[in-house]
């Protein structure tokens, strides 16, 4: 049953799940022999990451988190990006991967990929669960996307707005007049 704040439903759990094992399949076979840091983006990342994680197949993986703003409590991103919560764990000579779930502006994920070479990552990837490149200001591009959207405000399964409707167990479109 859709929230009543929801227009649509855009993937339901069994999509998402299908969707979740093929980004891991292929994150495993990059990977294979090598040890890898998965990073966690703050807060919306936290389900899709999860479900990402019990799929991942590679020995060795480290987890660790990272929290940036760029949208506070927005429906658009300020275009000026902080860190939060920075990485604990030492990413020097590390392969990474960002999983964040959405790619939309590119600001926040340009910064985070930026800010982890300098800290000497050997290499940063990026892992996306939707992509929204028409709203694309930086040139970031993922390594792995689940699904390539148009320009809609979605929500749940992770994905907020205001810090609701994380825990809605689909992806659904929110009502215009909500955000607006």
């Amino acid at each position: 049953m859709l929230h009543k704040d929801v227009f649509e439903e855009l993937m339901n759990e069994e999509e998402l799940d299908r969707t979740v094992s093929d980004i891991a399949a292929k994150i495993n076979a990059d990977y294979e022999g090598k040890e890898l840091v998965m990073i966690g983006v703050l807060k919306g990342s936290v389900i899709f990451l999860a479900d990402l994680l019990r799929k991942i197949t590679v020995d060795g993986v480290q987890l660790d988190f990272m929290q940036a703003s760029s949208y506070g409590s927005n429906a658009v991103s300020s275009g000026q990006v902080r860190i939060v919560k920075d990485v604990s764990c030492n990413v020097k000579e590390r392969d990474v991967l960002i999983v964040e779930d959405i790619l939309d502006t590119g600001n926040t994920l340009s910064f985070l990929k930026e800010h982890l070479l300098s800290k000497g990552a050997a290499s940063v990837r990026i892992c996306t669960l939707f992509d929204k490149p028409d709203r694309r200001k930086k040139p970031v591009t993922a390594d792995y996307t689940g699904r390539v959207i148009d320009d809609l405000f979605i929500v749940g399964y992770g994905l907020d707005y205001s810090e609701r409707y994380r825990n809605l167990p689909y992806v659904g479109v929110l009502k215009a007049e909500i955000y607006s």
